[in-house]
């Protein structure tokens, strides 16, 4: 659905913090891309899949850790964050032309880590909208290599557009 190019056109992060390679879908019952939500609330169930490839490359696997690279947990955190951001297309009229989204972590809760994710791993990392009263917005996040969960958590963040 979005390609790394459309990923940083919507996400302010860039690398090395930029833990999301593209957007597989974002599905919501009823809802076409490019159709604008009015109720928050009508976001609720939403479901973003994001794709990230752990590559063996990646500077963070030097220092976390020599010799036995493990893709630090609040990486894996950070991932479901920015995945959880693309929720906001439901109500941006052109989500590839806003450079004003200003979206901020605000609490992680229930947060589970299940396996070590290694280099050279596929994460499909998914985000579903579970309540939205502006500013805040809640998902229920999950990682996941081979089909496995990695990793989950449930994050608020706030939003401003």
């Amino acid at each position: 659905l979005f390609d790394q190019e459309k990923v940083k056109n919507f996400l302010p992060h860039r690398d090395p913090f930029l833990f999301i390679n593209s957007v597989e879908s974002i599905e919501k019952e009823g809802w076409r891309f490019g159709e604008k939500l009015e109720n928050p609330k009508d976001a609720v169930g939403a479901l973003v899949s994001a794709r990230f490839y752990t590559e063996r490359s990646l500077d963070i696997f030097k220092g976390h850790f020599p010799g036995k690279p493990i893709f630090p947990g609040v990486v894996q955190v950070e991932a479901m964050a920015q995945a959880s951001s693309f929720a906001m297309v439901f109500f941006i009229d052109n989500p590839f032309e806003l450079n004003t989204l200003d979206i901020a972590l605000a609490r992680v809760e229930q947060t589970r880590f299940r396996r070590p994710v290694l280099p050279d791993q596929n994460l499909k990392i998914e985000a579903e909208v579970i309540k939205y009263r502006k500013p805040i917005i809640v998902t229920k996040c999950k990682v996941l290599s081979g089909g496995d969960v990695v990793s989950e958590a449930t994050i608020s963040s706030s939003v401003k557009f």
